[in-house]
């Protein structure tokens, strides 16, 4: 029986104008299909204007310019709309999403629905629930005493996976599929028989903890930032932009 890491993956990422969930926007989007390791992976795109100012520390990581983006990209309600679309028929299929630190991309999708489409991310997946591998949570669970960052950059170098193009978004998306697929392999013992819907129940739980571990972490520190536990999707503001 082949298990979930060697079978079809759907990823997705976003490139944005900034880090903020809440009021930053996204700027492009990628979502990467492939049925199995060493497969041609199957990639749709989309480049969106935003219709607000594109800051120039945005441009310095991702390289697309608010010019660029006036002149090419496509107004934000069709985009969001197309790709929860998009995500929905995979879960459909049954193809779990990969997400690189899922909080940030899916709330963002979330935010993009309620600011152009009246809508949430929720709403697509009442009867097809969504199912998310984040490689981030996954590797710092199974793999906690281990030192240094884990960014995308950071988890490609240390499970060995190429990263051509970093900061484009099917690149990034490809690169996370690649991710989940070494952790699934390197952690088979304790993966193997987990269905990726235990995973995703899992990975609120895991995720949770290690965001409270940051939390005391930031008290130590003197740091009056606060960490969100939620997975894999932040609860909606009240005075949400």
């Amino acid at each position: 029986m082949t298990t979930w890491y060697e079978g079809p993956l759907a990823a997705f990422d976003t490139e944005t104008t900034g880090v903020d969930v809440e009021t930053d926007r996204i700027v492009s989007a990628a979502v990467v299909v492939q049925d199995a390791p060493g497969t041609r992976p199957r990639v749709s795109r989309w480049l969106v204007n935003p219709g607000v100012p594109v800051p120039e520390a945005a441009t310095a990581v991702h390289g697309l310019t608010e010019d660029h983006l006036h002149r090419n990209g496509r107004w934000p309600a069709p985009v969001m709309y197309e790709i929860a679309e998009h995500l929905a028929e995979h879960a459909a299929l049954g193809r779990p999403l990969v997400v690189m630190n899922a909080p940030f991309d899916l709330t963002l999708l979330d935010r993009e629905l309620r600011r152009h489409r009246a809508s949430s991310l929720d709403r697509w997946f009442e009867s097809v629930p969504l199912r998310v591998l984040d490689p981030r949570v996954l590797d710092k669970h199974l793999d906690r005493y281990r030192k240094g960052r884990r960014t995308l950059t950071d988890l490609c170098a240390h499970y060995d996976v190429p990263l051509q193009g970093a900061h484009d978004a099917a690149a990034d998306a490809l690169a996370a599929l690649d991710v989940v697929r070494a952790v699934g392999r390197r952690f088979a013992a304790r993966l193997e028989r987990l269905s990726p819907t235990e995973l995703h129940a899992l990975q609120a739980n895991w995720h949770a903890a290690q965001a409270r571990g940051l939390q005391a972490w930031f008290a130590r520190s003197g740091s009056e930032e606060t960490v969100c536990t939620d997975w894999p999707l932040r609860p909606e503001l009240p005075a949400a932009a």
